[in-house]
């Protein structure tokens, strides 16, 4: 058992940070008192390794249960700032009632009104408590002096209030640790494994610390980037260190097409420099795990802390990242709303670092690559379900073979003329729009500039990115009038067609036949009706881009399932054409 008052002060590394907020605060203050313990706190004792500047990690601890409650009694006992979202540092102040024996947050009613403490930290601290007391009782006349009294010695007693401290042995196994830590952090603010890693990062002395800092500040500012000027301003210590100027160029950063996570940025370190697609592996490398002797070593924790430094900055690099982004949208996937795997993304990111520090393809080739496997991964959901040891079957494949013939391989097997025929056209029976088929379909149609259905001027790629119709090829009303009632029937995939919004309200609830009509009548006469397409050739490529089967005239209710099985056929085999022209 320790003091209270003594861990706080002296609280390990933490894994991610977790955001404070006064509620949780005051809540997490409120039930304790010198009767009660405050719970256990559950610390590893990571192993001693030796740091850059000849020093030391040892007696680094990490906190695997208990950051919550540590945070929030550092904030509002001790009295220590806390960083706010916005990166700014903050007191946050707890108000007790002795009288009442409540704790609520500090507000400036509570602040003037004599019967509260207005801030517990002050009142802990003060130099003289029976001082603070004795103010107290001058400042409220006519009070039980005698409960008053006792409740501020239960309040003073928190500082000798017990912790229970149950510490993990040095020796334990990563993957039990990580396991451990996960299942106690599965309530409240869920915790993961990269948590965990983050954490292990944050062990390593003061370059593991703003190393951890690079990649929450990075993941940030990716989202974020007026909090730039915050962090400088703020975090003082870190901007000297050189790190926020490998991410300064985030503040002028307007593409969300990307945003990783730090969860991500872990998974892409892992990968691309240590061939890892298990988080937890990450961890037993930074601890000095060799897994060839299942030994571990002081020098090769030291070697591989490098190495993660040196991943991190190539991850967060500009030129990289905005290169990568480019020849994601360079394979037609223009916007979020169109990835449908982050996983694959991760991956994707992962490979094009590890071409492009190999030097063994030219630009073109790294690009050519990553566009192929991106789409491929979406195509196959090759990285869904266990896709942690998909990852690590692919780097070991190719670090092997090259990333090349093994991209060939995974072509032949899985991308056969089968997969498009028939794979393919059946995994586009779905009603969802988040489909990573039709997706994928949309990305097909943006590469390759077509237009909406019927637009003779708006691209897909316009409507993608500002605003434009999902529309029912064959209308909804017009299906359901005529007996075709459930949903997952009407809003099918191959029923749907990005569409300019005027052109949709003027097709309504026409049926096909009708619609067309009026089309094909403009054709002839050259009289705008539905639409701007007057040539019978526009209209002839208009349909073929949006994989619209020529029986679009004649189909009716009673021959819809029919159309569906066409155009699957047909939005295939736009895919498949896309897919081979990257």
């Amino acid at each position: 058992m320790c003091e209270f008052l003594v861990v706080l002060t002296d609280h390990r590394t933490m894994a991610h940070p977790v955001a404070v907020t006064t509620p949780r605060a005051r809540k997490t203050t409120t039930p304790r008192d010198s009767r009660f313990p405050i719970g256990y706190l559950i610390t590893w004792q990571s192993a001693d390794v030796g740091l850059k500047d000849g020093t030391t990690s040892a007696f680094r601890q990490i906190l695997i249960d208990g950051q919550q409650r540590i945070t929030a009694m550092t904030a509002a006992l001790v009295g220590q700032e806390v960083v706010d979202k916005n990166y700014r540092r903050k007191r946050i102040k707890i108000a007790f009632n002795p009288i009442t024996e409540q704790f609520a947050t500090q507000t400036p009613i509570l602040d003037r009104d004599p019967a509260w403490i207005s801030d517990v930290a002050e009142f802990l601290n003060s130099s003289s408590m029976f001082s603070a007391t004795r103010k107290y009782m001058e400042a409220n006349e006519g009070i039980d002096a005698d409960g008053v009294e006792k409740a501020l010695e239960r309040l003073a007693g928190i500082r000798q209030a017990q912790v229970g401290i149950i510490t993990l042995a040095e020796d334990l196994d990563i993957e039990t640790v990580t396991e451990i830590f996960i299942r106690i952090n599965s309530k409240g603010v869920a915790l993961s494994s990269a948590d965990f890693a983050m954490s292990k990062i944050a062990s390593h002395g003061q370059i593991g610390s703003d190393l951890r800092k690079l990649i929450d500040y990075f993941c940030h500012l990716a989202v974020a980037p007026h909090v730039y000027s915050d962090i400088a301003q703020h975090d003082t210590a870190f901007a000297a260190s050189g790190y926020l100027n490998s991410i300064a160029w985030l503040k002028n950063d307007s593409s969300d097409l990307y945003d990783p996570t730090y969860t991500d940025v872990i998974r892409v370190a892992g990968i691309k420099e240590f061939s890892r697609g298990k988080v937890a592996a990450l961890v037993s490398v930074l601890s000095g795990r060799d897994f060839e002797t299942r030994t571990f070593s002081e020098e090769l924790a030291v070697e591989s802390f490098g190495r993660l430094e040196n991943v991190l900055l190539e991850i967060v690099n500009q030129y990289n990242f905005q290169q990568f982004t480019l020849t994601i949208k360079s394979a037609g996937f223009i916007a979020p709303r169109l990835i449908s795997s982050k996983n694959a993304l991760n991956f994707a990111y992962a490979l094009y670092l590890k071409l492009r520090s190999e030097r063994t393809l030219n630009e073109g080739q790294i690009k050519f690559v990553v566009r192929r496997w991106f789409v491929m991964s979406v195509l196959t959901g090759r990285y869904t379900g266990s896709f942690e040891t998909a990852f690590e079957a692919d780097i070991r494949r190719i670090n092997e073979i090259g990333a090349l013939q093994a991209l060939s391989d995974i072509e032949s097997s899985q991308l056969a003329d089968t997969f498009w025929d028939v794979g393919l056209p059946m995994e586009m029976e779905s009603s969802s729009v988040r489909s990573p088929y039709f997706l994928a379909f949309l990305a097909a149609q943006i590469q390759t500039q077509a237009r909406g259905f019927l637009s003779k001027n708006v691209t897909v790629s316009s409507m993608v990115e500002e605003v434009g119709d999902i529309h029912h090829v064959i209308p909804k009303n017009y299906l359901v009038s005529n007996g075709v009632n459930d949903r997952g029937d009407y809003n099918q995939i191959a029923n749907f067609a990005l569409t300019e919004t005027p052109i949709n309200i003027s097709i309504k609830d026409a049926a096909p036949a009708d619609y067309m009509a009026r089309v094909d009548q403009q054709v002839a006469d050259g009289v705008l009706r539905l639409g701007e397409i007057t040539s019978e050739v526009e209209l002839d490529a208009n349909l073929r881009a949006n994989a619209i089967p020529a029986s679009i005239r004649t189909t009716t209710a009673e021959t819809y399932g029919d159309f569906l099985k066409e155009r699957r056929v047909l939005m295939a085999k736009v895919i498949r054409d896309y897919y081979f022209s990257l």
